[in-house]
């Protein structure tokens, strides 16, 4: 059954990937200043999955910077307790000249691993997101879904430390895909995620993407971001599903509209 919580869910510090106490963010100075956070309240468990949702421009994107060390809050405190967090953006954004094992090898190049611990290391993770046969094409000769696929390897790259933890920050990595691919990657990613046990914080816009991958859907208000409302979804029976999916579409359409009456 599903739990709407008013609060974040609790963690021990020895099960939490990162805690953010009091986070905000102000763009620029004086009259121009535009807070884009203010007051986040968030903690991801060691493993968890969690589902970041909100309006445009309410500060998901910032949050995720700010984790990663991207940029700076302008207060509060951003605790991480797991390796280097790697974020994986909507394009792929891959080297065009490398090949996709190059590509995925890049990280672990740049933290001095030796070559043959890369290419080891390499040849594993293609093979953990399918494409052990690919990892000799360059970026151009592959499809949007496979490209994203050796983002996702090459994220794991650079976040996994060796045992099997990690943090990966993901910003709306399926929405340019079209629906048959992303529903494809949605599995892909949900079966990654079990094998290797990173925490995910997954920003999205659609709501039903955010209840199928999510243990926890977090909801954003309209600028400036703060926590307004949790849902735990996890192990939900089918009607219980939709039956979530549309609380949380009421409470995105609350806070869309609240934002455009003020």
């Amino acid at each position: 059954m599903t739990a709407t919580l008013e609060a974040p869910v609790p963690s021990t510090d020895t099960d939490l990937a990162v805690r953010l106490g009091g986070v905000r963010k102000v763009f620029g100075h004086g009259a121009a200043a535009v807070t884009a956070l203010d007051g986040v309240d968030l903690e991801v468990g060691a493993g968890e999955f969690v589902c970041l949702l909100g309006a445009s421009g309410c500060g998901k994107t910032t949050l995720l910077n700010l984790v990663a060390r991207l940029d700076e809050p302008t207060a509060g405190d951003i605790e991480l307790r797991t390796s280097r967090p790697a974020v994986m953006f909507q394009e792929a954004a891959l080297m065009p000249w490398l090949t996709a094992a190059r590509n995925v090898e890049l990280p672990l190049r740049l933290a001095g691993a030796g070559r043959a611990e890369r290419r080891a290391r390499t040849a594993e993770l293609l093979d953990l997101v399918r494409l052990s046969g690919a990892g000799n094409k360059r970026p151009h000769e592959l499809s949007g879904g496979m490209r994203q696929r050796v983002a996702l390897a090459r994220a794991l790259a650079s976040t996994l430390d060796g045992r099997g933890s990690g943090l990966l920050l993901m910003d709306e990595p399926f929405a340019a895909l079209d629906a048959i691919t992303r529903d494809v990657l949605q599995g892909e990613l949900l079966r990654v995620w079990r094998a290797t046990g990173s925490a995910v914080l997954f920003v999205t816009h659609d709501v039903r993407e955010a209840v199928r991958l999510g243990q926890r859907v977090v909801l954003l208000s309209s600028r400036p971001g703060r926590v307004v409302r949790e849902w735990s979804v996890t192990g939900l029976a089918p009607s219980e599903e939709q039956q979530v999916v549309d609380e949380v579409n009421a409470a995105l359409r609350e806070v869309i509209s609240s934002h455009a009456a003020a």
